[in-house]
């Protein structure tokens, strides 16, 4: 049976580190690439880490029934999951992996249920989470400020999660995500 792995955290909190290295060690796992009308990074690839759509593709995507989950996370910048990326993964016989905000994430393990588990990466402190959002050199010093703010009201989610994992280390918040992942694969 296909399952969802579901990664959560404030922006800057290493989730999509941590996804890379589960998709390196777990070749049964395959990403689902979310679609989003936020501008694309110098690093970034459309179709790879995010469909990268306008915000009148994103509205009638909505109106069209065509996500398992979308939200307006900042103003006017959408993210959401397209209900053919989860097929597409779960066709080529793969579980389903999900690099999301926290309320994506908490809409996620609800419509999945039992087939779904939810994982919260909880960084050390706030003040260490501005200053890898700093040292990423990709936002204005606004955008940082305001992913802080929403930050401080995701961290109070993450009990909602079925596992939270500080990343203090990397490595071992990387091994550690991916023990309790092999372990939800093998039930």
């Amino acid at each position: 049976m296909p399952k969802c792995i579901i990664i959560c955290a404030p922006s800057g909190a290493g989730k999509t580190t941590i996804v890379h290295y589960l998709l390196k060690q777990n070749k049964n796992l395959q990403f689902s690439v979310s679609a989003t009308t936020r501008q694309k990074r110098e690093n970034e690839q459309h179709g790879k880490d995010y469909y990268f759509i306008t915000v009148e593709e994103f509205k009638k995507n909505i109106s069209e029934n065509k996500f398992v989950e979308w939200e307006e996370v900042y103003e006017g910048t959408y993210y959401g999951t397209l209900k053919k990326e989860i097929e597409r993964c779960w066709n080529n016989g793969h579980h389903v992996v999900f690099d999301v905000d926290v309320e994506g994430g908490l809409n996620l393990k609800k419509y999945f249920g039992e087939k779904a588990i939810a994982l919260f990466i909880h960084p050390p402190s706030l003040e260490v989470l501005k200053q890898r959002l700093q040292k990423r050199g990709t936002e204005t010093s606004e955008k940082i400020e305001s992913r802080i703010v929403k930050a401080e009201k995701e961290l109070a989610y993450a009990p909602l999660f079925t596992h939270v994992i500080m990343n203090n280390q990397l490595e071992v918040a990387c091994e550690e995500t991916l023990a309790i992942i092999d372990k939800f694969l093998n039930e």
